[in-house]
């Protein structure tokens, strides 16, 4: 708190303009946008690293946040200000940080993959931007923002040798899918049935359930993406510039109308509950992985034709 409190006496509305916009950077929205570019556009295989880095990092996040329950730093101590539009986004409890867990797994996954200094750099310094704001915008302590660093760190350097040379292995890739798997559900498990303390904030406690969800259908639909294309659809990424952008943006429309639209219709077909999120991200990434790719061909010949 005593480094909080040392950022807190220096903000200024300039600082905290541009550290509300860097925080961004590390939400769920560009995770989503920078995991879709590198599978529809890049190397499906460094899309599926990617992905992977940040669903289990955020499955390892959400239950260290419920084992160990640390309110926030406003919590704590209530005569600590925070910037306000920070605020809606710091739900779930303190540690470890969701924003530099997801934008240390993707930049510092891209920063692994790259061979570029110049683009390896700009990664590393997005990432520290990201941890550095969440404690100057007061939502996250420095122990918070450096254990979710580490794990990170873990998750990029332990599941590179996976992808980058086992990929080809489909029994690895399956163990590696159905372990994710069993991890998710095992977190699941644990929301559902342990025993917490009648102290636990029941508005935390209901962001680990819907985050528990969340992670399994995504999961699942990662998994049954990989089977498909690696039995049936076996899709290319690549393409002449134009034509990945079209791409991008025309498949970006229904995942957007997934996510967004079908919120409400879903929670009222399920009745408020959190499985309507297991359906929702399910769909979304199914068809990212499943459905959208079927169009590929198209965008290939779209390619042939500008050469």
């Amino acid at each position: 708190m005593d480094f909080l409190r040392i950022l807190e006496d220096i903000r200024t509305p300039l600082g905290d303009a541009f550290f509300s916009t860097v925080t961004r950077l590390g939400e769920e929205t560009i995770f989503i946008l920078v995991g879709l570019v590198f599978f529809w556009c890049i190397n499906k295989k460094h899309g599926y690293y990617l992905l992977s880095i940040g669903l289990i990092g955020t499955v390892i996040n959400q239950f260290l946040k419920l084992v160990f329950r640390i309110p926030r730093p406003w919590v704590k101590d209530p005569n600590f200000t925070i910037v306000e539009s920070a605020r809606e986004a710091a739900t779930g409890y303190s540690f470890p940080s969701g924003h530099t867990q997801a934008s240390a797994g993707i930049f510092g996954g891209i920063a692994r993959l790259t061979k570029s200094t110049i683009i390896r750099f700009v990664c590393i310094v997005i990432a520290v931007l990201v941890a550095f704001s969440r404690m100057y915008l007061g939502v996250h302590t420095p122990q918070d923002v450096l254990v979710s660093a580490g794990i990170a760190i873990v998750l990029i350097f332990g599941l590179y040798p996976i992808f980058e040379k086992c990929f080809e292995s489909k029994k690895t890739i399956r163990i590696l899918f159905a372990s994710m798997t069993a991890l998710s559900i095992a977190f699941l498990l644990f929301i559902s049935f342990y025993s917490f303390p009648a102290d636990t904030d029941a508005e935390n406690l209901a962001s680990g359930a819907k985050n528990a969800y969340t992670m399994l259908g995504c999961i699942v639909g990662i998994w049954l993406s990989y089977e498909i294309d690696s039995r049936y659809t076996n899709f290319k990424t690549n393409g002449v510039w134009w034509v990945q952008i079209l791409k991008l943006v025309l498949g970006l429309i229904p995942v957007i109308l997934i996510k967004a639209v079908l919120k409400q219709p879903l929670y009222s077909l399920f009745g408020g509950s959190y499985f309507a999120d297991f359906v929702r991200y399910f769909l979304l990434t199914a068809f990212a992985g499943c459905v959208w790719p079927l169009t590929f061909p198209i965008f290939s010949k779209l390619s042939k034709k500008d050469k």
